[in-house]
């Protein structure tokens, strides 16, 4: 590999290019990547953050919504003076403020099945930092049929949970092989949501996401990490690849075309 960073780059990385386990190469590696953060909420605001810091060179930021001045207890990517403004473009406008070599795309758009393949083309990584069951279904089933890994995170009050979906391991339905009956998983406006909850979290999701590009160490590939933050306890729960996963499993669907994300997101095989 022939390295191209230059006095500037080797200056703002150079806390991560000392580090063996990265190094000059890790960085370019890192700085050539291409990451889709899905949600630019209160999980997607501390990912996009620190993907931005460590130098990712492309981030592609998906959100449908604006930025309300409840959001800014939590989402640290947005200023009181963004209230009103679309959150994927104030999100866009943080990041070129904090790293310049980063080229960041705001998608104002909600991901569902008609633009869901554009959105994640060409990723390395997808970071899902949505807030709804069926865009975590969908996002799961198209980067498993892409080969695309997915960096799962979600929240609850003091409670969150995050995983890591590689190509070749367990998926999303064989942690949750069908989404609750709409209306019993209370939201955050409905229960509230400690404020720095989803920044621990969506930390978590930031550092899978490096190093899954990095290619170093062990990802939440197969597990579940529960953490409480009343308690600060973390809590690692293994699960397996289910054989008769109607995704992931040998006998398996192979596209999102006839999959219903509306309601309970339940693939029936005949």
């Amino acid at each position: 590999m022939t390295l191209s960073l230059d006095a500037t780059q080797l200056d703002r990385y150079s806390r991560h290019i000392i580090m063996d386990e990265v190094g000059p190469e890790g960085q370019e590696r890192l700085l050539s990547a291409r990451v889709v953060v899905v949600g630019a909420g209160g999980l997607g605001a501390p990912a996009i953050q620190y993907l931005a810091a460590v130098g990712v060179g492309e981030l592609v930021v998906v959100d449908d919504d604006v930025v309300e001045r409840s959001n800014l207890q939590r989402q640290v990517v947005h200023r009181d003076d963004d209230v009103g403004v679309a959150k994927a473009e104030s999100a866009a406008a943080f990041v070129r403020g904090l790293n310049p070599d980063v080229s960041v795309e705001p998608v104002e758009a909600r991901v569902d099945k008609s633009n869901v393949h554009g959105v994640v083309a060409g990723a390395d990584v997808v970071v899902d930092a949505s807030d709804n069951f069926p865009t975590r279904y969908l996002l799961n089933d198209v980067c498993r049929f892409e080969g695309i890994p997915l960096v799962h995170g979600a929240i609850y009050k003091f409670e969150g949970q995050a995983t890591t979906l590689v190509p070749d391991g367990p998926c999303y339905r064989c942690l949750f092989p069908e989404a609750p009956e709409p209306g019993t998983v209370p939201d955050c406006a409905t229960t509230g949501v400690l404020g720095v909850l989803p920044g621990t979290v969506g930390c978590i999701q930031a550092t899978e996401a490096m190093k899954l590009l990095l290619e170093e160490g062990e990802v939440l590939d197969g597990r579940l990490l529960f953490y409480d933050a009343m308690d600060m306890t973390f809590e690692t729960v293994p699960y397996r690849k289910n054989p008769d996963c109607p995704v992931c499993g040998e006998d398996g669907v192979d596209s999102i075309e006839d999959i219903d994300y509306v309601e309970s997101c339940a693939i029936g095989l005949d």
